[in-house]
């Protein structure tokens, strides 16, 4: 796996795109000359738009396995690990959305659609993308769109709303309290968020704290920031409450888990 150490590569959009935009990923084995498998990707509550050129991509969701070969990809949110086998002369660009971005196109309905991907034509794409583009050319693309979007909606949705209010709140926050926040009926934002992305406001949350969990566990100097530490940090009851969490998405132990078979995010 000589290219291993090129494989991936992240990108970031302009700070107004990134209101709808996490950010853009590269899996590049464009000049590898064998198979990359068996490689890892947590949920982080993101939409992924995935544009595959050359050979192919096969990814094992938790409901089924994709062949991906050329083409464009729409990803829903993942709610366990997936895995990717990448073959040789394959790159796939990935453009990451955030949860509350699709809910500026309410002509979709998301409710049953997660651990899930479907291959879309370019022409229904709001914006231009072609398949050969460099990422920086993806990228201009991308700003291009997305600013223009930030602009013409300068209020937020209660999607993003909800949203913001979880990744802000460094305590839990529950439903009922987000529900008086937005001044909206707990029913009727419960189905407007998993029309928008295929989760309940719950489980978003959790896939959140999930994820944060996993980056300070990987960023984290394990001498000086035990599991207890980390799983009260991120209010898990207490360290079996976060291995029990771990498990359930990854299915293997904080202990045993291998940060090397995953790609995770830079730290930035």
């Amino acid at each position: 796996m000589s290219n291993a150490l090129n494989l991936y590569s992240e990108h970031y959009v302009s700070v107004k795109s990134e209101r709808f935009v996490n950010k853009i990923w590269c899996l590049d084995n464009f000049l590898g000359e064998s198979l990359i498998e068996n490689k890892l990707v947590l949920p982080n509550g993101c939409f992924n738009l995935a544009i595959v050129r050359g050979n192919a991509i096969e990814v094992h969701t938790s409901k089924k396995k994709y062949e991906m070969n050329e083409g464009v990809y729409f990803c829903s949110q993942m709610t366990n690990k997936v895995l990717v086998n990448i073959q040789p002369k394959t790159k796939v660009t990935i453009i990451q959305l955030h949860a509350w971005t699709l809910s500026m196109f309410p002509k979709y309905d998301l409710s049953d659609f997660t651990d899930s991907i479907i291959k879309i034509d370019t022409t229904e794409l709001p914006f231009k993308i072609n398949i050969q583009d460099a990422v920086d050319t993806t990228l201009q693309t991308v700003n291009c769109y997305f600013e223009e979007l930030a602009d013409l909606n300068s209020n937020r949705n209660s999607i993003e709303k909800v949203c913001e209010i979880i990744k802000s709140n460094e305590d839990e926050i529950s439903v009922s309290e987000i529900v008086k926040t937005i001044h909206s009926s707990q029913r009727s934002i419960q189905i407007k968020f998993k029309s928008a992305t295929g989760l309940t406001i719950k489980k978003y949350a959790q896939i959140l704290k999930f994820r944060k969990s996993v980056d300070q566990m990987v960023n984290a100097d394990l001498e000086k920031m035990n599991l207890t530490e980390i799983a009260l940090y991120n209010k898990y009851f207490d360290q079996s409450h976060f291995i029990r969490k771990f498990k359930d998405v990854t299915k293997t132990t904080p202990k045993t888990f291998n940060p090397d078979s995953y790609f995770l995010s830079q730290k930035r």
